[in-house]
């Protein structure tokens, strides 16, 4: 699997949002976008992961931001989590993983011995033009939004 890096172009995208309409990334160009990767709608992690950023949106807002969640979930699953907990951005419907796929995040995980495939949490930052200018394999879901802010300043 090949890593994407700070300067990389980000790979392009068009994916179902949460309420059924079409989202590119090329669609978002002059505005800074933070793409997160999470594994699953509703689940104690990701729950922390979005909340976080959600609280954080007036600022992200003030520093030209949006943010986006990818996750292979389905869109209704989405637009469910989505109205629990308020979230202010979309959320992405990556079915066939192959967003997670472009941006190196669909690997194999161990879950009680088990191995399988999945989204690894990661976030990137993309700037007005579609470059990379942060990359987060692994990160923490309390840090995303920590992280986010630290990059739009």
């Amino acid at each position: 699997m090949s890593f994407l890096k700070v300067g990389d172009p980000a790979p392009e995208f068009s994916a179902l949002t949460d309420d059924g309409t079409t989202m590119t990334l090329a669609s978002l160009r002059g505005k800074k976008v933070i793409l997160y990767f999470y594994p699953k709608d509703d689940t104690p992690g990701c729950t922390t992961q979005a909340c976080g950023l959600r609280d954080s949106y007036p600022l992200i807002e003030e520093k030209n931001g949006v943010v986006l969640g990818v996750s292979p979930d389905t869109v209704k699953s989405h637009l469910n989590f989505r109205m629990k907990f308020n979230l202010p951005f979309a959320l992405l419907a990556d079915t066939e993983h192959v967003i997670a796929e472009a941006y190196g995040v669909w690997a194999e995980k161990s879950m009680y011995g088990k191995k399988s495939m999945g989204i690894e949490r990661s976030q990137f930052i993309i700037d007005e033009a579609g470059t990379l200018v942060n990359v987060q394999y692994n990160i923490k879901p309390a840090e995303s939004a920590t992280v986010a802010m630290q990059v739009l300043v």
